[in-house]
């Protein structure tokens, strides 16, 4: 057996793999993708075991190895997709940017003032006058206004 024919068919499987991961908007579709990745690694890995005549078998060894990750990778990454999708309602990869963490200084509301450093009774507390708070709000509320596009 020539070793052009499953070499060819390799890039093929890797080319159309790398498209879907790049073009792809859908998670599970970029998955699948990647899934198409590993399997022309795999069909490698068999065709260069085949045509070196090893008597041990390292290709098909590392192939086993690969479907064990892929399938681990698959699990995990299911996961994930399904946990974003039941809080976002969509699993559109470029719509995950917005998930990232915020700072405890954005949940502060403008006009909280209930820790503005007076007890009530007129007299300032030791804390100060809130203007620490103020700036740490403000900080975080520029923060998240750069962050939105």
């Amino acid at each position: 057996m020539h070793l052009a024919y499953p070499a060819v068919l390799a890039v093929l499987l890797f080319c159309t793999g790398l498209y879907g991961v790049l073009a792809r908007r859908n998670a599970i579709l970029v998955l699948m993708s990647v899934e198409l990745m590993l399997n022309a690694v795999n069909l490698n890995l068999v065709a260069f075991d085949i045509w070196l005549r090893d008597a041990l078998h390292s290709g098909q060894a590392l192939t086993l190895f690969t479907i064990a990750i892929a399938a681990a990778e698959i699990g995990i990454g299911l996961a994930i997709v399904l946990a974003v999708y039941r809080n976002r309602g969509s699993s559109d990869v470029d719509r995950l940017r917005d998930t990232a963490e915020t700072d405890e200084a954005e949940t502060v509301p403008d006009g909280d003032d209930s820790d503005d450093g007076d007890d009530g009774d007129g007299t300032a507390t030791a804390s100060g006058t809130g203007t620490e708070d103020q700036a740490t709000a403000s900080a975080g509320k520029a923060k998240k206004a750069e962050a939105t596009p």
